[in-house]
């Protein structure tokens, strides 16, 4: 190999540094480690290991220039060696150079393998017997992280001079190699920290929406169903290549952004207390008041049997009218129809008509806010309590912006904080329009309204079907409640059907005339 001058080993170093710490996957980063190291020494082969959690020595590169060999790293060809334990049975293995220079975190440098006690000579001599070649010199360096903790091994084979003959390593081709040792062991400690401290997010991320799942029997899948769903709808945009949406491309690290933004968007529920996201009934509160309901019921019917201004047969008429006014209330309280005006009217009249005495006082069978709950139009959720459930979205977006995201994911609070806006401006908690909005946070509103819609959790409403949901969200599209043009994408591509088969029931998955949907969204 040529002889660098000082600047110019500075600059070719500096060089080699950049180029790897711009690579971030693994195996890809140990065979340029390989690379480099081959042509900083002028080797004809080598080879590069990776310490695993087990104490022994993984496979990664194998390079053989005469060999014509590459396998391993982006090579796409699997080796079959096995790995190459460091201490066996408690003992330090010395079968191979590679664990002794582990082990013994040192440079082994051998100018002739057979003359060198520390080469099992027999499988030198089986390997050499089998391939052809004549292995001679070795150069074997640990790879030492910030903590002198072996972190690979790197082992070069046959140095060749400019004539292509085989000599042995120089002390130049040493120092490089170690120099490269050293860079590339801080590039692979940095890579796995931020590898670890990207997994931990992760698992943190997933542990808030398994929480949040968890907190509420009712919702238990919404924050892994929503990001499903989420992904699906997202890849069938970036792979429309015509219309309105053919400039939309994500990248991986865009992949990424999107997908915590999914995880998350619903992390703001950690403070909604539990009776209200559990509120199966309009009358639920630590537990159904429908019951207390129809124990006061029960001491007017008393009254009425004991009522001796009343006639037998008006009794008996008193006592059915009683008991047609109660089963009335008990269905209604499941708010699973929409209440009219004039059923809201028979709750008051009811609350008006039947009362009973206690501790010297009248009173209504009905408290006035259980008329109010009962007289919620839709849902199970009164007005006080729907802001309650509305602020999480609040919280949400609070939560979110006090995390200091990184750039790649500085996008994170915007996604996840749109996901109840509406393209008319009629959402909250922002009243964003659709031109305010990214892509991807219209995107995360149609995920979490179907989601809503198909989900078969939820006790307040029966699970929808997918021509049922659809059809609900054709009209939501029309009155600019949600990105029609995202719509389109969600039910041509098949996301709503490849989401289905997943997730939904089979009785949920019904026939859908597109056509229809698209008319309607339309008219």
């Amino acid at each position: 190999m040529s002889q660098l001058s000082p600047l110019g080993e500075l600059e070719h170093f500096v060089e080699l540094g950049l180029g790897l710490a711009r690579e971030q996957n693994k195996s890809v980063l140990l065979e340029r480690i390989l690379q480099s190291a081959m042509q900083l020494a002028n080797a004809d082969g080598g080879t590069i290991y990776e310490v695993t959690d087990e104490d022994s020595l993984r496979f990664s590169t194998l390079i053989n220039q005469s060999l014509q060999l590459h396998q391993g790293g982006s090579s796409g060809m699997v080796s079959g060696f096995q790995d190459i334990p460091l201490y066996i049975n408690g003992i330090a293995n010395r079968q191979a150079v590679v664990s002794i220079c582990a082990i013994e975190q040192r440079v082994l440098h051998i100018d002739d393998v057979y003359q060198s006690p520390l080469v099992n000579q027999q499988k030198a001599k089986e390997f050499d017997l089998k391939t052809g070649y004549l292995t001679k010199s070795l150069l074997t360096v640990p790879l030492l992280d910030h903590e002198s903790q072996v972190t690979g091994v790197l082992q070069l084979v046959n140095s060749l001079s400019p004539a292509g003959t085989i000599q042995p390593f120089s002390e130049t081709a040493q120092r490089y190699v170690q120099s490269l040792a050293s860079i590339a062991a801080m590039v692979m400690t940095n890579r796995q920290l931020i590898n670890d401290l990207q997994q931990l997010f992760e698992a943190v991320t997933k542990l808030m929406a398994k929480a949040i799942d968890e907190k509420s029997p009712y919702t238990g899948g919404h924050c892994k169903r929503v990001p499903a769903i989420t992904m699906l709808l997202a890849k069938a945009c970036a792979d429309v290549d015509a219309g309105p949406l053919a400039d939309f491309k994500m990248s991986d690290a865009d992949v990424y952004e999107l997908s915590v933004a999914a995880w998350m968007h619903d992390c703001g529920k950690i403070a909604t207390p539990e009776y209200i996201m559990d509120k199966a009934t309009k009358l639920h509160g630590l537990f159904d008041n429908i019951e207390l309901v129809a124990t006061r019921f029960e001491i007017v019917r008393r009254d009425i049997q004991f009522d001796k201004a009343l006639s037998d047969e008006g009794r008996q008429e008193a006592t059915q009218q009683l008991d047609f006014d109660l089963r009335f209330l008990q269905h209604t309280n499941f708010g699973g129809e929409f209440m009219s005006w004039e059923l809201q009217k028979r709750v008051r009249e009811i609350a008006a008509k039947y009362q009973y005495e206690m501790n010297g006082r009248r009173h209504s069978v009905l408290t006035e806010q259980e008329v109010t709950n009962l007289c919620v139009e839709r849902g199970t959720l009164n007005s006080a309590e729907r802001t309650i459930v509305n602020r999480h979205i609040d919280i949400t977006i609070e939560m979110l912006e006090s995390l200091p995201f990184p750039k790649h994911l500085k996008n994170v609070p915007e996604y996840a904080g749109g996901h109840h806006e509406k393209m008319d401006g009629t959402g909250y908690p922002r009243k964003l329009k659709r031109e305010q909005m990214s892509v991807q946070a219209r995107i995360m509103a149609i995920a979490d309204i179907f989601e809503a819609l198909t989900a078969n959790d939820r006790p307040y409403k029966k699970a929808k079907t997918l021509s049922e949901s659809l059809r609900i969200m054709a009209f939501m599209a029309r009155d600019q409640h949600i990105d029609a043009d995202l719509f389109r994408v969600f039910v041509e591509q098949g996301v709503y059907l490849e989401f289905a088969q997943q997730f939904l029931a089979a009785e949920q998955i019904d026939e859908v005339d597109i056509s229809k949907i698209f008319a309607l969204a339309s008219s």
